[in-house]
């Protein structure tokens, strides 16, 4: 069996721009990729913490340490300069491999600057 699990999110990133006349994807500083553990180019789903809306799109990288997250193209509908969002990745993994993960959480600040990065599982049960 294999399972669909976290592999990585940024957590509550302010977004800083919205550009509906780029082509799709997200734009994000390569600090906060690397530190979530996520590719350029990889598959990401956004949930926007402001409005509610939800998208799966793919992650671009951002000049390092200028703390972008700029939502693209017809997404840039669901997201304004300001809204906070989640940006997690995915991985699968098999019921073993699973059970010993752990997924990398991002916390940043209202610069989107990285302050803290976990790598438990965020909720205990």
């Amino acid at each position: 069996m294999r399972r669909t699990m976290l592999g990585g999110k940024i957590h509550r990133a302010t977004v800083t721009e919205a550009r509906l006349d780029y082509e799709g994807s997200i734009t994000i500083d390569q600090d906060l990729l690397d530190a979530a553990g996520i590719l350029e180019h990889e598959a990401v789903e956004v949930w926007n913490v402001t409005n509610g809306s939800r998208l799966r799109t793919y992650a671009i990288a951002g000049t390092r340490g200028s703390g972008v997250v700029c939502v693209n193209g017809a997404a840039a509908h669901l997201a304004q300069r300001g809204d906070l969002v989640i940006v997690a990745s995915f991985v699968e993994l098999t019921d073993a491999e699973a059970r010993a993960h752990r997924p990398r959480a991002v916390f940043v600040d209202a610069h989107n600057t990285v302050v803290e990065v976990r790598s438990e599982r965020v909720a205990q049960g």
